[in-house]
Protein backbone atom coordinates (compact mmCIF):
# COMPACT_ATOMS: atom_id res chain seq x y z
CA UNK A 1 0.00 0.00 0.00
CA UNK A 2 1.09 3.38 -0.87
CA UNK A 3 0.64 6.11 1.73
CA UNK A 4 -0.97 9.16 0.15
CA UNK A 5 0.45 11.47 2.80
CA UNK A 6 3.80 12.92 2.00
CA UNK A 7 6.41 12.52 4.65
CA UNK A 8 7.69 15.80 6.08
CA UNK A 9 10.95 16.95 4.58
CA UNK A 10 13.71 17.65 7.03
CA UNK A 11 15.35 21.05 6.73
CA UNK A 12 18.91 21.06 7.94
CA UNK A 13 20.32 24.30 6.55
CA UNK A 14 19.43 27.75 5.23
CA UNK A 15 19.40 28.39 1.55
CA UNK A 16 21.69 30.92 -0.05
CA UNK A 17 18.73 33.20 -0.82
CA UNK A 18 17.64 33.22 2.84
CA UNK A 19 21.13 34.16 3.98
CA UNK A 20 21.40 36.92 1.35
CA UNK A 21 18.02 38.41 2.39
CA UNK A 22 19.05 38.39 6.06
CA UNK A 23 22.35 40.11 5.23
CA UNK A 24 20.56 42.70 3.11
CA UNK A 25 18.18 43.52 5.98
CA UNK A 26 21.05 43.82 8.47
CA UNK A 27 23.07 46.01 6.09
CA UNK A 28 20.10 48.33 5.61
CA UNK A 29 19.57 48.64 9.35
CA UNK A 30 23.24 49.39 9.97
CA UNK A 31 23.35 51.97 7.17
CA UNK A 32 20.47 53.79 8.88
CA UNK A 33 21.70 53.46 12.48
CA UNK A 34 25.46 54.15 12.26
CA UNK A 35 25.24 57.76 10.95
CA UNK A 36 22.74 58.56 13.70
CA UNK A 37 25.13 57.24 16.36
CA UNK A 38 27.99 59.28 14.91
CA UNK A 39 25.82 62.41 14.83
CA UNK A 40 24.77 61.86 18.46
CA UNK A 41 28.43 61.54 19.48
CA UNK A 42 29.35 64.82 17.78
CA UNK A 43 26.36 66.60 19.35
CA UNK A 44 27.51 65.35 22.75
CA UNK A 45 31.03 66.61 22.10
CA UNK A 46 29.71 70.02 21.05
CA UNK A 47 27.64 70.27 24.23
CA UNK A 48 30.71 69.38 26.31
CA UNK A 49 32.65 72.09 24.50
CA UNK A 50 29.97 74.69 25.30
CA UNK A 51 30.11 73.59 28.95
CA UNK A 52 33.88 74.11 28.93
CA UNK A 53 33.45 77.55 27.37
CA UNK A 54 31.08 78.49 30.21
CA UNK A 55 33.68 77.36 32.77
CA UNK A 56 36.34 79.47 31.03
CA UNK A 57 33.97 82.45 30.95
CA UNK A 58 33.35 82.18 34.71
CA UNK A 59 37.10 81.89 35.38
CA UNK A 60 37.74 84.99 33.24
CA UNK A 61 35.14 86.99 35.13
CA UNK A 62 36.55 85.92 38.50
CA UNK A 63 40.10 86.76 37.38
CA UNK A 64 38.93 90.18 36.21
CA UNK A 65 37.15 90.91 39.50
CA UNK A 66 40.10 89.74 41.61
CA UNK A 67 42.53 91.91 39.64
CA UNK A 68 40.18 94.93 39.27
CA UNK A 69 40.26 94.82 35.46
CA UNK A 70 37.88 96.78 33.26
CA UNK A 71 36.01 95.53 30.19
CA UNK A 72 38.33 94.93 27.24
CA UNK A 73 41.34 94.19 29.44
CA UNK A 74 43.79 91.62 28.13
CA UNK A 75 43.81 88.35 30.05
CA UNK A 76 46.57 85.79 30.45
CA UNK A 77 46.55 82.51 28.52
CA UNK A 78 44.20 79.73 29.54
CA UNK A 79 47.07 77.82 31.16
CA UNK A 80 47.55 80.73 33.62
CA UNK A 81 43.94 80.37 34.77
CA UNK A 82 44.31 76.61 35.32
CA UNK A 83 46.29 74.55 37.81
CA UNK A 84 46.18 73.22 41.34
CA UNK A 85 47.43 76.25 43.29
CA UNK A 86 45.50 78.65 45.45
CA UNK A 87 45.34 81.42 42.79
CA UNK A 88 43.99 79.25 39.97
CA UNK A 89 40.45 79.63 38.71
CA UNK A 90 40.03 76.25 36.99
CA UNK A 91 41.30 73.17 38.81
CA UNK A 92 43.51 70.75 36.94
CA UNK A 93 45.21 71.11 33.57
CA UNK A 94 42.24 72.90 32.04
CA UNK A 95 39.30 72.06 29.81
CA UNK A 96 39.87 70.07 26.62
CA UNK A 97 37.63 70.11 23.56
CA UNK A 98 36.77 66.48 22.78
CA UNK A 99 36.52 67.29 19.07
CA UNK A 100 40.15 68.45 18.99
CA UNK A 101 39.60 72.20 19.11
CA UNK A 102 41.67 74.66 21.12
CA UNK A 103 40.31 77.35 23.40
CA UNK A 104 41.17 81.04 23.21
CA UNK A 105 40.52 83.20 26.26
CA UNK A 106 40.50 86.59 24.50
CA UNK A 107 39.75 89.84 26.30
CA UNK A 108 37.60 90.29 29.38
CA UNK A 109 34.47 91.62 27.65
CA UNK A 110 34.43 88.96 24.86
CA UNK A 111 33.34 85.34 25.07
CA UNK A 112 36.03 82.65 24.96
CA UNK A 113 36.13 80.73 21.69
CA UNK A 114 36.86 77.25 20.40
CA UNK A 115 38.88 76.86 17.20
CA UNK A 116 36.17 74.63 15.74
CA UNK A 117 33.55 77.38 15.97
CA UNK A 118 30.15 76.64 14.48
CA UNK A 119 30.66 73.56 12.32
CA UNK A 120 32.41 70.22 11.98
CA UNK A 121 32.55 69.34 8.31
CA UNK A 122 28.99 69.34 7.01
CA UNK A 123 27.38 69.06 10.43
CA UNK A 124 26.39 72.47 11.86
CA UNK A 125 27.28 71.87 15.51
CA UNK A 126 27.92 74.92 17.63
CA UNK A 127 31.16 75.13 19.59
CA UNK A 128 30.33 78.69 20.71
CA UNK A 129 28.57 80.19 23.68
CA UNK A 130 24.90 80.93 23.04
Amino acid sequence: MHDSKKSPKKRGAFTLIEIMVALMILTTLFSIAVPQFLRAREVSRARGCVKNLKVIEMAKEQYGMDNHLSAGATLPALSALCGNGTTTYIKGPGPICESGGTYTVGVLSADPTCSIGTSIGAAPLSHTLP
